[in-house]
């Protein structure tokens, strides 16, 4: 399966690493929901390693529940109830150089292992949460209730509607989501990427009632604005070793 990702290539703005990927997963139905805010609100949150990026004007901050299955190191066979858990991250979006990635707020998983793994080598804010999803007439309906750390819990339905596409380079939905690497910033305060890669995505639009969405950090509330709505079904995704930026 790595060997098929591998082989397409022609997609990314930059090589992918010459070094072997180490961790395989692979993301199940995905709702991306984004809003714009201020860049000026989303600074103070971002370690200033990080230049924040903007679209027409705005910076944007997005919640995206979704599915892990086949989750596991490379050359390690998958682990029985191990191997699927939920996850969902709330995130915004950086470049440092050339390069456009990601920056996470927080990602909650319902898997301990995940949770204290990612935390140890990749530095990230993972939180443990109590998480379910069930698919009913079309509908997901998710939640999410975080289990340690600040309070946060995410409770909502959504689905696709239309047709799939691969977005378009110059658009909101391929800059919102063909990122290929993500960022940290610790310490001595140099940012760390970390690449992964997968092939373009297929998106749906989608719809959502999102009832409960405490996930945003403290200090930060999402606009009024209805947010900007995808649905991916399904996304393999190979992941490398953490390395400095510059």
């Amino acid at each position: 399966m790595s060997d098929e990702i591998l082989a397409h290539t022609e997609h990314r703005t930059w090589p992918v690493p010459r070094d072997p990927w180490i961790l395989f997963q692979s993301w199940h139905d995905l709702l991306f929901a984004h809003w714009p805010l201020p860049v000026e609100l989303l600074r103070p949150l971002v370690p200033a390693a990080l230049p924040i990026e903007e679209f027409d004007g705005s910076a944007w901050i997005g919640v995206i529940p979704f599915r892990i299955e086949h989750f596991g190191p490379r050359l390690v066979p998958e682990l029985p109830g191990l191997s699927e858990f939920h996850e969902l991250n709330v995130r915004t979006y950086v470049r440092v150089a050339d390069r456009p990635g990601v920056f996470f707020f927080s990602l909650d998983a319902a898997s301990l292992m995940a949770v204290y793994g990612a935390r140890m080598f990749y530095g990230l804010p993972y939180f443990h949460a109590r998480m379910s999803s069930e698919r009913d007439d079309g509908w997901i309906h998710y939640r999410s209730r975080r289990q340690q750390g600040r309070p946060a819990e995410f409770a909502g339905r959504y689905r696709a509607v239309g047709g799939e596409f691969v977005a378009a380079a110059g658009t909101l939905e391929y800059w919102l989501t063909e990122r290929y690497c993500l960022y940290t910033a610790h310490g001595s305060g140099r940012a760390t990427r970390v690449d992964i890669h997968h092939l373009p995505w297929t998106l749906q639009r989608a719809e959502a009632t999102i009832e409960v969405n405490t996930m945003p950090p403290d200090g930060l509330e999402l606009p009024d604005s209805e947010p900007v709505l995808h649905y991916a079904q399904a996304q393999d995704v190979l992941t490398w070793a953490p390395r400095f930026a510059d």
